[in-house]
């Protein structure tokens, strides 16, 4: 592949102001590491077996005590970023993409104007990774990355992205808190309380972009769209507004909303996501553990992704002008979310196994033009590979297959109708 990277990752909550380190107690909750706190969160890395053990997933043949040195001589956040983070995220691109490219460079802003890029959302991890590793390599530079605190499983996962100055984004649902034990617990968020993390979260997002003057990266919904269907949440724009003291438009338009278009030709976590949809139908009150979110985790990280294209489509701010402000405000959001929506589905790469998985799942030769032979019986044999890595009880392959198939088809037809 091409080797056009750089570095991953995420600059937030502490405030990197004219050069100058602020801390924000009201954002003590999610911030990232301040720098006067790394020399600590690196000795705690490197004691942690864990974090030993997820390095070698990576890097087999690091030499922990030349990698401790390492790691010892960075004293601030942005020499770990530039540094270790760069070449993780390079080594990870390279063993398991085909190649990743970005196109649409053009429609950034040439003051380097920060932005808020929403994307769909594929990979846990990779996503933002990758969408760093390129803005900085076209000379754009990094975004600061909202990390959902579902991630932060083991307390040096933690560290560790906040020492890559990540924030971290409270999900909806529950949180995850350490118990005396050391083990980590699902509890239960009040909506009130749920309401004052998002107010907290939303501010934090439009004093970074505001007046930081850093750009940002949220996926365009909590959690990634396990069948591929790509919609953006109304729940996340309403988010990004609270902090706003405008109206709905004129807050959102602050932001610089920018939509992303993510397209990997193989998702990794294909059959665990499938595995996932079995499970649910057959048990309504199946909930992943934590080992789940982990098996993620790793899956997306180390298996073979094929060609990944990332698109920069276009600022939305005049689309968004050209909406009615009076209208009601859950139609208003619903219209800004569709806007966010087409451009990200005219903006979809494709690749043979999306036309393959069409004509596959539709019974049709409807895109037979677009592959060959060769690229079908490649589709087939990679589709039931993942069949394959599925365990249940009750298999349901013939389910399992469907959803699959429905995860590459899915771009194909939002993208076709959206040219309607």
């Amino acid at each position: 592949m091409r080797n056009e990277l750089s570095i991953v990752s995420c600059p937030l909550s502490i405030v990197n102001y004219k050069n100058m380190e602020v801390p924000i107690n009201d954002f003590d909750d999610i911030r990232p590491l301040n720098n006067d706190e790394v020399k600590d969160a690196i000795e705690s890395l490197i004691a942690n077996e864990d974090f030993e053990r997820a390095f070698r997933y990576i890097n087999p043949d690091v030499n922990w005590k030349e990698f401790s040195e390492t790691m010892r001589s960075f004293k601030t956040k942005e020499d770990f970023k530039a540094k270790l983070a760069y070449e993780a995220v390079m080594m990870v691109a390279n063993k398991t993409t085909f190649s990743l490219t970005i196109s649409g460079r053009s429609r950034l802003p040439k003051d380097k104007k920060p932005c808020t890029f929403i994307s769909n959302h594929r990979d846990i991890v990779l996503d933002a990774s990758f969408l760093n590793v390129m803005l900085y390599d076209v000379g754009y530079g990094m975004t600061q990355v909202a990390i959902g605190n579902n991630l932060l499983i083991r307390p040096w996962i933690e560290t560790l992205v906040r020492l890559n100055n990540s924030f971290v984004a409270v999900g909806d649902v529950d949180v995850k808190v350490i118990g005396a034990d050391n083990q980590m617990i699902d509890t239960q968020v009040p909506v009130r309380q749920m309401l004052e993390v998002s107010k907290v979260l939303s501010a934090y997002i439009r004093r970074t972009i505001t007046e930081t003057k850093e750009s940002i990266w949220i996926a365009q919904r909590e959690g990634r769209a396990k069948d591929s269907d790509d919609r953006t949440q109304g729940s996340i724009l309403k988010m990004l507004n609270m902090s706003g003291d405008k109206d709905i438009l004129s807050n959102l338009m602050e932001l610089n909303i920018f939509p992303v278009a993510i397209s990997y030709e193989f998702d990794p976590c294909d059959f665990l996501k499938a595995k996932e949809f079995q499970q649910k139908r057959d048990d309504p009150d199946f909930v992943k553990s934590q080992r789940d979110d982990l098996l993620s985790m790793e899956t997306g990280i180390l298996n073979n992704k094929g060609r990944v294209h990332f698109t920069l489509t276009s600022p939305i701010n005049d689309q968004l002008a050209q909406l009615d402000p009076n209208m009601e405000k859950n139609e208003l959001i619903a219209a800004i979310a569709s806007i966010i929506d087409k451009e990200i589905y005219k903006h979809y790469r494709f690749y043979p196994c999306n036309y393959v998985a069409y004509d596959m799942l539709t019974g049709t030769r409807r895109f037979s033009e677009h592959y060959g032979l060769k690229d079908k019986k490649q589709f087939e044999d990679y589709l039931q590979g993942q069949l394959d890595k599925i365990v249940l009880p009750n298999k349901d392959e013939a389910f399992l297959r469907t959803k699959i198939l429905e995860m590459y088809t899915n771009p194909l037809k939002n993208f076709f109708a959206n040219q309607e």
